[in-house]
């Protein structure tokens, strides 16, 4: 292993507004996600933004999904952070691509503690 984590940096433009602002659907559509990746649930906490926006983050056993949207922009950014082989974050962020309603959408992959030697 030449590096300790993987963190996925989604973006996606042109997500609905209502989804956006839509806690309970979110919450949903994230914990789905975790569950394509084959990720462990550990403790889940979403907010409700006023007058709008929704920021919510879910640890999980092999490190965290985070989610933060600005509905006035139909914008979500997504950090998908993996720990250790055994995930398919790459479903996750497929799905979520596709679940947001984007129009539009960038990743990047970061490869964290590589200077580590393990």
């Amino acid at each position: 292993m030449s590096h300790l984590g993987t963190h996925y940096i989604l973006e996606l433009y042109g997500c609905t507004t209502a989804l956006c602002d839509d806690i309970a659907a979110l919450e949903k559509m994230m914990l789905h996600a975790i569950e394509l990746a084959g990720a462990t649930v550990i403790n889940v906490f979403f907010h409700q933004f006023s007058p709008y926006g929704v920021s919510g983050t879910i640890v999980i056993a092999e490190s965290h999904f985070n989610i933060h949207t600005w509905p006035e922009h139909n914008f979500m950014a997504i950090d998908l952070f993996t720990c250790g082989n055994d995930l398919t974050p790459e479903a996750a962020r497929d799905y979520l691509i596709q679940a947001s309603g984007a129009t539009r959408s960038s990743y990047e992959i970061v490869l964290r503690g590589t200077e580590h030697k393990v």
